[in-house]
């Protein structure tokens, strides 16, 4: 099938600067092969749309790599459920070398200024200890840990106990990140996604996520546009700029 293009419209494709477009792209490269590296176009096309589903086994893949060995918890390998339950396996190194959780993710915010989750335990169990596990059962958390000591992941990654409930800051391990030392136009890439809530489902989460492109940004690529075409280019794309 033949389409004809109207005339205006090839009139303006010839009088774009091609040479200011690749110096343009030239700046955001860095930017745009971090975002290619991290996200391929159908996890784009999700936190655009306002969802992210991200399955166990990348979720553990990504808690492996930044765990580290500093801490008492050595390891943590999570597992969602279709009723909204999420257990975790925790490997210590304290005495009692396993620990069991289940519970509910109450909140997981993301937006720029702060970076946490919080985590209510509903279940605990010591595997193989008899008594000691039904003990740790009927106590709270707080209290294991007054028994145990501190239970801490790593420096970067602080984990506060209270009650039951677990309150990780992942800010400085998002900031350490290939996205956030990655800046689009003075801001870094973590900033520009939000993430306003999670929810447990069978075999993953799916994360409530905003795009939040700022307002330079955007004028800057407008401003491209502008730039590199011609006068009635300019006025189509001033009366039409925010398709």
């Amino acid at each position: 099938m033949v389409i004809d293009l109207p005339a205006n419209f090839i009139e303006q494709v010839k009088n774009i600067d091609w040479s200011a477009v690749r110096e343009a792209v030239k700046d955001y490269r860095p930017a745009l092969t971090v975002l290619r590296d991290t996200w391929d176009r159908e996890i784009l096309a999700q936190i655009s749309e306002g969802h992210l589903f991200v399955r166990d086994s990348i979720l553990n893949e990504a808690i492996a790599n930044n765990i580290g060995m500093q801490g008492t918890i050595r390891g943590v390998v999570l597992r969602s459920h279709a009723n909204g339950r999420l257990d975790l396996v925790c490997t210590t190194a304290k005495k009692y070398k396993t620990i069991e959780l289940s519970g509910t993710i109450e909140e997981f915010i993301h937006d720029g200024d702060k970076s946490y989750a919080v985590y209510r335990v509903r279940e605990k169990n010591i595997p193989d200890h008899g008594f000691i596990s039904w003990v740790f059962s009927r106590i709270s958390l707080s209290m294991v840990e007054r028994i145990m000591g501190h239970l801490d992941v790593s420096d970067r990654l602080p984990v506060d106990i209270r009650g039951n409930k677990i309150y990780v800051d992942f800010h400085e391990v998002l900031a350490a990140s290939k996205l956030g030392r990655t800046e689009f136009q003075g801001h870094p890439l973590t900033d520009m996604i939000e993430i306003e809530g999670a929810v447990v489902q069978d075999g993953g989460i799916m994360f409530d996520t905003k795009l939040n492109v700022p307002d330079d940004v955007r004028a800057s690529l407008r401003a491209v546009l502008r730039e590199t075409g011609s006068p009635d280019a300019q006025a189509n794309t001033g009366e039409g700029g925010e398709h």
